[in-house]
Formats: structure tokens, sequence, C-alpha cells
């Protein structure tokens, strides 16, 4: 089977236009107008799959960046908690890309499409084989971490098993998006892993083992990947550094969330950014050591969820342009053994710093 199959369950289930078919660059430049920004009518789009994201030039040269969020997967009051969010962040001098206000707003509505406008931030991604790097990261991480701390989200989600884990597993085999060849396996090496989690997350678990439940939950960036950490050269004024971009999925969460995304190679070299990271973060925060064990059960979660998220948005003009690959046997048999992988990992003794 190939990644057809995906493309025609999916389309039986939803045959109407995608809403953003209807967001033309015109309609990009009335809703920038709308909200008392005039563009010169250069637009670029930039590299976002979940929103749909336009660096727009205006008549006086400067350049901004508007943020169409996708219509129904946010309400209202959630986008505004992630504006609020931000706009703590930046009273307290952290490094983030704020939403501007704009005739008295942060969100804005046009044309069906809520937005919001924010100023446009050069950099590139941030050298994370650089201790000195990862160091900085860490002190500022533990700084978005002390004003999430401060109060929780009343409307955003949590990051929990159910949500993460169990929700996406239930639909993925409910809409048959994965092929029949592959979904027995999929689902035992799914529940597997699942069980495991659960397992380290009831309190009446005889393991003994830290789960997510035991963890302290705080306001989190939520997707703190690479991609979503712009560094600028430092000048000799001091100025440069890191800024965080895209709050889009912040959420309530354990700390360790917003650090485990930013390891990556093989087990020494992860312990090694690990402890740059926490050398710098424990300068400004106490970190709980316990919530290391939380890593490979966050991963294994981002798994999961990351399958339902590419096959619920596959009517997406956008999605199966870039992922040509989803849906087709040989991705759910590389699935089954990413979690395999995942279940092993989770018996092994956490990473230590």
């Amino acid at each position: 089977m190939h990644a057809s199959y995906c493309t025609a369950t999916i389309a039986a289930m939803d045959n109407a236009p995608h809403p953003y078919a209807a967001l033309t660059p015109d309609v990009v430049l009335d809703a920038l107008a709308s909200a008392g920004l005039y563009g010169d009518g250069r637009l670029m789009a930039l590299g976002s799959y979940e929103n749909r994201v336009y660096q727009a030039v205006l008549e006086d040269g400067q350049r901004v960046v508007a943020k169409f969020y996708r219509p129904g997967r946010w309400s209202e009051e959630q986008i505004l908690e992630e504006h609020a969010f931000a706009a703590e962040l930046a009273a307290a001098e952290v490094p983030v890309v704020a939403p501007l206000v704009l005739q008295g707003a942060s969100l804005h509505r046009h044309a069906g499409f809520d937005f919001a406008v924010a100023p446009w931030r050069g950099g590139r991604q941030p050298e994370l084989d650089d201790f000195e790097v990862l160091e900085w990261l860490g002190r500022y991480l533990a700084r978005i971490h002390n004003v999430g701390a401060a109060r929780p989200f009343a409307q955003r989600p949590a990051l929990d098993l159910q949500s993460f884990g169990q929700d996406p597993r239930d639909w993925l085999l409910q809409a048959g998006i994965i092929p029949l060849d592959q979904q027995n396996a999929w689902r035992a090496a799914c529940d597997e892993a699942l069980e495991l989690i659960a397992a380290s997350t009831c309190p009446s678990s005889a393991t003994g083992r830290f789960g997510l439940k035991d963890a302290a939950s705080i306001r989190l960036h939520g997707d703190c990947h690479p991609g979503n950490v712009l560094w600028t050269p430092v000048d000799d004024a001091g100025h440069g550094g890191p800024h965080f971009v895209d709050l889009d999925d912040a959420r309530m969460g354990p700390a360790v969330q917003d650090l485990w995304m930013l390891l990556s190679g093989e087990r020494r070299q992860r312990t090694l950014r690990l402890s740059a990271l926490l050398d710098g973060y424990e300068q400004l925060r106490a970190f709980d050591r316990r919530e290391l064990a939380l890593i490979e059960p966050l991963r294994t979660l981002r798994l999961i969820h990351y399958s339902a998220w590419l096959a619920r948005r596959w009517a997406d003009p956008i999605f199966p342009v870039n992922f040509p690959w989803f849906g087709s046997s040989d991705y759910w048999r590389g699935q089954v053994g990413l979690l395999r992988e995942q279940i092993e990992a989770m018996g092994e003794e956490p990473l230590t710093a």
C-alpha cells in the first residue's frame, strides 16, 4: 500500500475545500490593513505547517510577521492565553517574539480567520554542539519557567497520556488510517508503549517509577525544538543570543518537556548536552532531576501524536506535498520499529547530568 491509502481514507472523511484555500495574498494584505498596517505588496510565506505565516513588508519598509491560526484548532480564549503568556515573558525581559498590540488588541479577525501580527526577527538555529550556547539556552529556559510557574493556564490543555497518547491511538485506529498489513503490529507496539507510560503515571503503581502525574505542571513553551529558537551573533555590546518564537503549542506540563527536544545524538552526546543545559538552567531555577525519567515517555507520546497530527491535517494540500511518504506501509512499518525502540529505551536507566 502507498500514501494514496491515507489520502483516500481521509478524503472520504472530508471532501470540503480546505479553509486555507480562501487565504489568498489579497486576503492577507486586507487583513493587515484591517489592523492598521498597510503592506507594499511584498509577501513571503514562512515555514509553518500548523498555521499560515507570512512575512510582509509595510509601506514604510518595516517587516512584520502575520500568523493566521488554523481554523478550529484553538478557541479565542486559548489564543489570548498564549498572547498573555508571551506578554508576561516580554515584560520579564525574556527574549520572546510577542504579538503586537494593534488598535488595542493582539488578536484580530478578518474573512473568517483569527490572526496576530508580530515584529520580524532574524536569526538561525543555535549551535547545539557549543556548550556555552546550551548553557545560555538553559538560563533562558529557566527564566521562561519562572514566569510559567507563577500561575496556571485556565483554558489551554495539558500534555498528558490521554491527549498525546491514548486519544491519537484511538483516532488513528477508528479512522482506518493505518494500512491493514501494519495495523495489528502498530496497535500492539503502541498499546505496549502506552501501558508502560501508564504504569509509571498511575498513583497506585507498584513500580515506584517517577511518572507524568508526579511532576509539577507549569506553563511551557511546549514545542521547544531547535527550529523555534533563533540565534543572532553577539556583538561587542553583548547584544544577541537566543530568542524564542512560536508559543502556539504552549500548554501545561513538566519542565523537562522544554529541554529534551534540544537533545539528540548518541547517549553520551545527549548526556553532555543535558549537563550543559542544566548548568545554565540551575543558575536561575531549581530542576527536579527525577523528571529526567520522563524524557523517553515524552518522546514516545510525541511520536504517536505526530502520526495522528499528520493524518488529521492530510486534507490540507500543503501536507501531501511536504510529507509524501506518510501513510504508506513502509511509513507505518518504520513507526512500529520506532515504538519498539522506545519501549526498550523506557526500560533503560534515564539520562543523568
